[in-house]
C-alpha cells in the first residue's frame, strides 16, 4: 500500500484499514510464535503499512487544509 493511496482514502476508511492491519499483525505474530507462519516478511510489510497510515493520519491532523505541494 502506498502513501498516495492512503491519502486518497477518507478518514473513516483510514481508521478501518488501520484497525484491520493491527488485527492482521496480531494474528501474524500469533502464527509466528506458534511456528505456523509461512512468510515472516509479511509481519514487516504489515508494520510498515500501519506506520504509513498513522503518518498520513498525523499529517492530516496537523494540517487539515493541505495546499498544493511544491
Amino acid at each position: 500500500m502506498e502513501a498516495k493511496d492512503i491519502r486518497e482514502m477518507d478518514p473513516q476508511a483510514r481508521s478501518q484499514k488501520l484497525a484491520e492491519l493491527q488485527e492482521t499483525l496480531f494474528n501474524l505474530r500469533f502464527q509466528h510464535a506458534s511456528g505456523q507462519l509461512e512468510n515472516p516478511r509479511k509481519i514487516e510489510s504489515t508494520k510498515r503499512d500501519i506506520a504509513r497510515i498513522k503518518t498520513v493520519i498525523r499529517e492530516t491532523a496537523l494540517n487539515p487544509n493541505p495546499t498544493s505541494e511544491a
